[in-house]
């Protein structure tokens, strides 16, 4: 092996390991506190499936919906107090890195209602109160980079919340989702915040891209898109790497920061690898770049860490040939407009099915506590 310490090695490059997953196990047992002490571990980052994954597996969870329900809390109140009460624990145990990282890192994050992505106002909203209840400095909360998402990524910044944008396929939207950023910056500046303690990511999905790309590429059965599986996510990521980098230049940016805005990191989301063909650390260590995260599943995490080739910089300088693979899908018929319309479509079904799941779990746990 290259290295003897891959997530040392990848810390080292400038990527911020952040793990994709939260329960009350996780907390109660040590195995986050373990991960932060052994693997590197900076930040964690949940969504609707996780949080359904976790109150699916409720004994964690029975004495405090046994509490909720004896107080009359019905099933919203009880999914807010149990989600919001797993974050905050986890914003207390990543505080020494939070502290340490003047910020950066230390980062936990919660989604707003994924039933909401199309509700401007509603969102803006719901990321308000959610930072309200959790009330801790390293908390960002997670608001999908819809159409309808972008307003409410703008008023919840400008508000001074931290927010991690997550659900974006395209660079196109990307390069939206950084204007409303700077645009909520310039916003928080007009309305007396500190723009030092206003953090954000933006949550650029790996692996779905090539799921839905490469399944494109096999109904065609050519041999050129035979020899394009398995190029789309990681070009994907490389140009909105670029774009990033075009972003955070200028004399928009420069006032800015000069009033001690830090730039909108790009971080890597879905990067377990779905294709068993595929090596299961390819989307990481073929997306190391400086000032980048990455979130893991812990499968993910522990290959990385037995496996992983950290080789330095794979990313910069690479934007010509990422777009000459688009270029080509193109050329073999892939409809990129309508690949990144079914991906955000599919995101925001999948998570609204997974937050029903989580409201049908708690409902039956309330059920089963008022005998």
């Amino acid at each position: 092996m290259s290295n003897s310490n891959p997530l040392a090695e990848l810390s080292a490059a400038g990527v911020s390991i952040w793990l994709d997953d939260l329960s009350r196990e996780r907390l109660s047992t040590g195995n986050l506190a373990s991960l932060i002490a052994e693997k590197n571990v900076v930040g964690v980052t949940t969504n609707p499936t996780i949080f359904a994954a976790a109150l699916s597996d409720g004994a964690a969870y029975d004495e405090q919906v046994r509490e909720l329900a004896a107080r009359g809390a019905d099933v919203h109140a009880t999914v807010r107090e149990v989600t919001t009460t797993d974050v905050r624990h986890a914003c207390d145990l990543f505080r020494d890195t939070y502290d340490a990282t003047d910020g950066v890192d230390g980062r936990v994050s919660i989604e707003v209602d994924p039933r909401l992505a199309k509700d401007s106002e509603r969102t803006a909203a719901e990321a308000l109160d959610l930072w309200k209840t959790v009330d801790r400095p390293n908390l960002m909360v997670k608001i999908p980079a819809t159409i309808e998402g972008l307003p409410a990524i703008t008023r919840t910044l400008a508000e001074g919340v931290s927010v991690n944008v997550t659900l974006i396929f395209s660079v196109e939207r990307y390069r939206k989702v950084m204007e409303a950023f700077l645009t909520g910056l310039e916003q928080a500046k007009a309305n007396g915040h500190d723009l030092r303690t206003i953090h954000s990511v933006a949550s650029f999905f790996v692996s779905r891209v090539d799921s839905e790309i490469d399944k494109r590429l096999d109904a065609i059965d050519s041999p050129k898109a035979k020899e394009l599986r398995g190029k789309a996510a990681i070009a994907n990521a490389v140009l909105a790497y670029a774009a990033y980098g075009e972003t955070f230049t200028g004399e928009r940016w420069e006032a800015l920061a000069a009033d001690g805005a830090r730039a909108q990191r790009p971080l890597w989301a879905s990067t377990g690898v779905k294709d068993p063909n595929y090596s299961d650390t390819r989307y990481v260590d073929q997306l190391v770049v400086p000032n980048v995260v990455n979130t893991m599943p812990e499968k993910t995490l522990h290959a990385v860490a037995d496996h992983g080739r950290i080789e330095g910089d794979t990313v910069t300088g690479r934007a010509d040939q990422a777009q000459q693979v688009f270029d080509e899908l193109v050329e073999v018929g892939i409809d990129l407009d309508d690949v990144f319309i079914t991906l955000e479509t599919e995101g925001v079904d999948k998570f609204e099915k997974s937050w029903a799941e989580l409201l049908d779990t708690v409902t039956g746990q309330l059920d089963q506590a008022k005998g």
